[in-house]
This record gives structure tokens, sequence and C-alpha cells, in this order.
């Protein structure tokens, strides 16, 4: 059994920074992409940022120059700093990897549970 926890969310005045993080626990042969999406209240899920198991990234053009994906692959962890916060950026964020479990079986695509970051003066 695979899970995903992420944590590090809360309340922050514009401009503020927040750092999230994203621990995988369980039985794991390997991770290969690790990402981060948000979702906003009344609003589809979208992609954050993303980064391969090598540390290729991308980013949504609306974090570009803020935010920056990181992990540490002996932890199994995905980090994403968050600078010179916006109100728009208030959603709840949720990691999301690809994961295998044993050599041989299926690659699968699993989420964390979700923080909720809330950027308000």
């Amino acid at each position: 059994q695979v899970q995903l926890v992420d944590s590090g969310g809360g309340l922050v005045h514009p401009g503020g920074s927040l750092r999230l993080s994203c621990a995988a626990s369980g039985t794991i042969a390997a991770i290969n992409n690790m990402a981060w999406y948000r979702q906003a209240p009344g609003k589809r899920r979208e992609l954050v940022a993303r980064i391969t198991h090598a540390g290729s990234t991308n980013y949504a053009d609306s974090v570009k120059g803020r935010f920056t994906i990181s992990r540490d692959n002996a932890k199994n962890t995905v980090y994403l700093q968050m600078d010179s916060l916006k109100p728009e950026d208030t959603a709840v964020y949720y990691c999301n990897a690809d994961i295998l479990v044993r050599a041989g079986t299926a690659w699968y695509n699993d989420w964390g549970q979700g923080t909720q970051v809330t950027v308000s003066s």
C-alpha cells in the first residue's frame, strides 16, 4: 500500500512564501514523474508544476518565476517552494506521482490528500 502525504499549506499574506512537501511511503520500487496540481473553488484541477525523475521541470505560465518544484529521490519526496504569493494562488494543492510498486508490475498514478493554501490580507 502506497501513501502520498502532502503538507505545508496555510494562510499567508500576499507577497509571502510557503513550502509544500509530499512524501511517498510504503512499498515502492520507483517513482517517475511527480507533480503538484491545485483546485480553487468552482474551478477545475490544474497542473502547477511537474518534475521528472532526472529533474527536468515544467510550470504553468501563471506560476513561472514564482514557484519552484524540486525532489529528493532518496526520500521519495517532492517539494513546492511558493514565493510572491497572490490571492489567485488560493486553492487546495495536491501532489501526484507515477509509482511502480514492484518490478514487472504496471505503473500507476496516485494522489495526495490535498493541503489548503490561502493567500489573503
